[in-house]
């Protein structure tokens, strides 16, 4: 029986020997494989990230104004463009525009500077503070005039910036004026009352909760604001006067808030003459080559918004402006 059966107990093992050869073989070619394709698709992403980059910088460095550029055109116009709501995070902030004006006004090539204007108004300290530096850089660089061109609208905010300016030009359609202050907000006081919700806000100081929308409102807080309007009002008003000087001819709608079409605001002495910004540049700078001085934003911002990064602190902000005296 030993003999027998003897050669099967023989050629069993070496069966099984060739079995696991092949499996750790296939197991060494599978986990190669493996391997080789996590290598490919690092190189893969390693090339991807390398020429993004590449393409970043580019952008980066070929998309903003050089100095050297400047230079190279000789004498010429600098245009700072003040576009949109004027808003401490928009382009036509006192942190984008006051540095572009500095530039401007600095350049030794520079002949004149425009503020080219676009914008419906906003708020009174970004305003404030464009206007401050105007005043400040004219009396530092007297023998660079400045000019504000209106295109579509100047108003409020921005007619507090362009007070600032030598001369006004305005096109004969453009909206100017809205000298007034505002601040809005909702009261849902009496909808809370008639669906029984109750409102429970603490606070530590009487006036705390002043403004809340939830909250009534008292004769003692509304006085309080218009106070606070009426002074910055005032501002805005003193403001007007001391850059139009005896140009502007008063009447009771001036500083009404009240806006006007551009050939109108000539006749009233809120703009000096209809104009645009070629016209400006050619005719009164005498300096026809035009460059754009304007603050652009970096391309990490851009890339940012085009994303939705700043969503959530553009919803907060937009609660937090109807409390916020506004210039529209």
């Amino acid at each position: 029986m030993s003999q027998e059966f003897g050669p099967q107990n023989n050629a069993t093992p070496a069966t099984e020997r060739d079995v696991q050869w092949e499996r750790s073989v296939l197991e060494r070619l599978a986990f190669e494989s493996l391997q080789e394709q996590r290598l490919r698709r690092r190189w893969s992403i390693f090339f991807k990230l390398a020429t993004l980059t590449l393409v970043m910088f580019a952008i980066y460095r070929f998309s903003d104004y050089t100095d050297d550029a400047a230079e190279k055109l000789g004498p010429h116009t600098a245009l700072i463009d003040v576009s949109g709501e004027i808003e401490s995070e928009g382009g036509a902030s006192a942190h984008d525009v006051i540095p572009a004006l500095n530039r401007a006004f600095s350049d030794n090539a520079s002949v004149g500077v425009i503020l080219r204007m676009n914008s419906p108004g906003g708020s009174p300290v970004q305003a404030g503070m464009i206007n401050d530096e105007i005043q400040r850089l004219r009396a530092e660089y007297p023998e660079k005039p400045v000019y504000v061109v209106v295109e579509e609208i100047c108003a409020s905010g921005g007619y507090y910036i362009a007070a600032g300016a030598d001369k006004i030009y305005v096109n004969k359609a453009s909206v100017v004026g809205s000298i007034g202050v505002l601040m809005d907000g909702f009261g849902f006081t009496g909808l809370m009352d008639k669906l029984g919700v109750e409102r429970r806000l603490m606070t530590a100081g009487e006036n705390k909760g002043m403004m809340d929308p939830y909250s009534p409102q008292t004769s003692k807080q509304k006085a309080y604001s218009q106070a606070m309007l009426n002074e910055i009002h005032a501002q805005f008003i003193d403001v007007v006067r001391k850059g139009r000087g005896t140009r502007l001819k008063e009447t009771p709608e001036t500083f009404s808030g009240l806006f006007w079409v551009g050939s109108k605001a000539v006749e009233m002495g809120l703009a000096d003459e209809l104009g645009t910004v070629d016209s400006v540049a050619r005719d009164v700078i005498k300096a026809e080559n035009v460059i754009d001085y304007t603050q652009k934003e970096g391309l990490p911002e851009r890339m940012l918004k085009k994303f939705g990064a700043s969503l959530g602190n553009g919803a907060i902000s937009t609660l937090l402006s109807a409390k916020r005296p506004s210039l529209h």
